[in-house]
C-alpha cells in the first residue's frame, strides 16, 4: 500500500511512525512534512490548506489511501475533494468536520441533543456580549471564537477588564478574522480535564486510551494559552465508570446526532472533557487527532494502524478487535523561547542522531525543517520528547532524561508535565498542586534539568 498523509506537525510524524509499522504500507507520502517526517516518507512542497495542490499531487502520486489529519482542511473540505476523484480518504467530511469549525454549530447541537456540556450564550456584536458578561457578574469566563483558530481562540478571562479586552479583540479587531465574527461565552466549568480520541465509521465508537493535556505556557499551568506544552496517557481521573458514563451519554449521543442532522463523522473524533462534580461534560470537539495526544496514545497501539482506517472507511470497524499496550506514556513538548508568541526560527538543534532520535525515546518532530543537512527548528512546537514505561513516573523520567539531551538557542519546556496525573493517585480530590509542585517531583523521582 501506498500512503499519502497531509500534514507536517507531530501529529503527522506520530501517524507517519505508526503507518511505517504496518506489513500493509510499503510506501509514504507527506505533504509538507518537516525535517523529522522526511525520514520515514518522501515530502513534497504543498500546503495542507491547498485543496487543489493536494489533489494535483494525489493524482501524481496514486496513492491508496490518503489521510488528512489537521483541522483546516477537513474543515475546507479536502476530504470531499480526494472522494470525488475516486480517492480512498481518512477523515471527516466537511458537513462533519464543522463540528470543529464551528463553537456554535457544537454547542447548538448538544443542547439540540442533550449532550452535557456548560451553559452558553451565543453574540455577533460586542455590545451585547459586554452587558451580557456584566449581568452575570461570574469569573472566570470563558470566551471562544465561533471558528478555528489555530487553537488560540479560547480566552479564560479572570475579571471583567480582561473580558471586555477579549470581547473587543475578537469581535471588534477581528484578531481571528471570520473566526472570531461570532463569539460564544460559556459557563466555567471545574474538574479534572480528560482528553479521549476516538475510531469512529458513523455507526461505531471505539476510545483510545484516554490523555492529559498542558495547555499552559508555564508550569503549575500558568502562561499563556498554547497548542499544548505535553500530555500524558493514561488519564487516572478517567475511571472505567466515568468511560461507561461517558460512552452513554456523550460518545454514541453525539454520532447519532450526527447522523439525525445528516453529518455522519468518520474518522477520528476527539473529546474534549470535564469531569465536574455533576458528572461529565464536553467542553469541545475536535474533528481529528489531538496534537499533542496523539504522541502519546498512538505509541500504545497494538492493531495495525491502517487496518483501522480501512475499516472505518468501509463502514466495517465493529468488526475489529482493537488492542492496546499497558502501561503508560509521556510526552514532553520543547518549544521556540517566545512561543506562543513571537519566536525566532532556523536555529540549530543538537542531540539528535541522524534519525531526528535518542535512545529511549521517540522523538516527533513538529518545528523542523532540514537546512544544509542540518536539523533547525521552524516553529513554535518543535518537538514531542516521548517515552512508555510500566509506570508514568518511569515514562516521565525518561522523557526528562531524553529532553537532557536535546538543546537549541532558548529552548523553552515545562518541567511539571504529568504531575497532576501523578498527584491523583495519592489524592484524587486535592487538583491544586501547585505549592507543593517541587517537593512532589521530588519524591517521585522524576528528573529536572536544573
Amino acid at each position: 500500500m501506498k500512503i499519502l498523509v497531509v500534514g507536517g506537525g507531530g501529529r503527522e510524524h506520530a501517524i507517519i511512525m505508526k503507518l511505517a509499522e504496518s506489513p500493509r504500507v510499503d510506501k509514504l507520502y507527506c505533504t509538507p512534512g518537516n525535517g523529522g517526517i522526511s525520514k520515514y516518507a518522501e515530502c513534497f512542497d504543498v500546503s495542507a490548506t491547498d485543496i487543489d495542490g493536494v489533489v494535483a499531487l494525489a493524482q501524481k502520486l496514486n496513492p491508496d489511501m490518503v489521510v488528512v489529519a489537521p483541522d483546516d482542511p477537513l474543515v475546507l473540505g479536502m476530504v470531499d475533494a480526494l472522494q470525488a476523484k475516486g480517492f480512498k480518504t481518512f477523515g471527516p467530511k466537511a458537513n462533519a468536520a464543522i463540528i470543529e469549525g464551528s463553537k456554535v454549530f457544537s454547542k447548538e447541537l448538544m443542547k439540540k441533543y442533550n449532550i452535557p456540556t456548560a451553559g452558553y450564550e451565543v453574540f455577533t456584536d460586542s455590545d451585547s456580549a459586554i452587558e451580557y458578561l456584566k449581568k452575570q457578574n461570574t469569573y472566570p469566563a470563558v470566551i471562544k471564537a465561533d471558528g478555528l483558530a489555530l487553537g488560540k481562540g479560547v480566552i479564560l478571562a479572570q475579571n471583567e477588564t480582561e473580558a471586555i479586552k477579549a470581547v473587543h479583540e475578537m469581535i471588534d479587531e477581528q484578531k481571528f478574522g471570520k473566526s472570531s465574527a461570532r463569539i460564544v461565552i460559556e459557563e466555567y466549568l471545574t474538574g479534572p480535564e480528560v482528553s479521549v480520541l476516538s475510531f469512529t465509521d458513523g455507526k461505531t465508537v471505539v476510545p483510545m486510551i484516554s490523555s492529559m493535556d498542558h495547555k499552559r505556557a508555564l508550569d503549575g499551568d500558568e502562561g499563556l494559552n498554547t497548542g499544548g506544552m505535553g500530555t500524558v496517557a493514561p488519564n487516572p481521573y478517567y475511571t472505567d465508570t466515568i468511560a461507561k458514563e461517558c460512552m452513554d451519554t456523550i460518545f454514541m449521543p453525539t454520532i447519532e446526532a450526527m447522523n439525525k442532522e445528516g453529518r455522519t463523522f468518520e474518522g477520528c473524533l476527539y473529546f474534549g472533557l470535564m469531569l465536574t462534580p455533576k458528572g461529565p461534560k464536553v467542553i469541545e470537539y475536535n474533528c481529528r487527532f489531538g496534537d499533542p495526544e496523539t504522541q502519546v496514545v498512538l505509541p500504545m497501539l497494538e492493531t495495525d494502524l491502517y487496518e483501522i482506517f480501512e475499516a472505518i472507511y468501509n463502514h466495517t470497524l465493529s468488526d475489529l478487535h482493537i488492542k492496546w499496550k499497558s502501561g503508560s506514556c509521556a510526552c514532553v513538548v520543547m518549544a521556540s523561547g517566545g512561543y506562543p508568541l513571537s519566536y525566532p526560527k532556523g536555529l540549530e538543534i543538537s542531540g539528535l542522531d541522524d534519525m531526528g532520535q535518542v535512545d529511549g525515546a521517540i522523538v516527533y518532530h513538529a518545528g523542523t525543517k532540514l537546512k544544509d543537512e542540518k536539523l533547525v527548528t521552524n516553529g513554535g512546537r518543535v518537538l514531542g520528547v516521548t517515552c512508555t514505561a510500566l509506570t508514568l513516573a518511569e515514562a516521565l523520567r525518561k522523557s526528562y532524561e531524553a529532553v537532557d539531551k536535546i538543546s537549541w538557542e532558548n529552548v523553552h519546556f515545562r518541567y511539571d508535565i504529568g504531575q497532576r496525573a501523578l498527584k491523583a493517585d495519592v489524592d484524587p480530590l486535592n487538583l491544586d498542586y501547585k505549592d507543593d509542585m517541587e517537593d512532589y517531583i521530588e519524591s517521585n523521582g522524576v528528573y529536572l534539568r536544573q
